[in-house]
């Protein structure tokens, strides 16, 4: 042991390879998923309703 003070080199390159995973893209992608599910269920109940209406009641 010495009684020198030594300066201790921190390699940051360790932390920032961490920040590159895809869990942004995978949150990105669900995300534009749940919302094509909610535009097509929007369509859905239109054109549902449209059907409604242009139902003849008097069969």
């Amino acid at each position: 042991m010495s009684t020198d003070k030594e300066d201790l080199v921190i390699d940051d390159d360790l932390v920032l390879s961490t920040d590159d995973e895809p869990e942004p893209r995978v949150e990105v992608a669900k995300t534009n998923l749940d919302k094509r599910r909610t535009i097509d269920n929007l369509l859905e109940e239109r054109r549902l309703q449209r059907q409604l209406a242009d139902y003849d009641y008097d069969l």
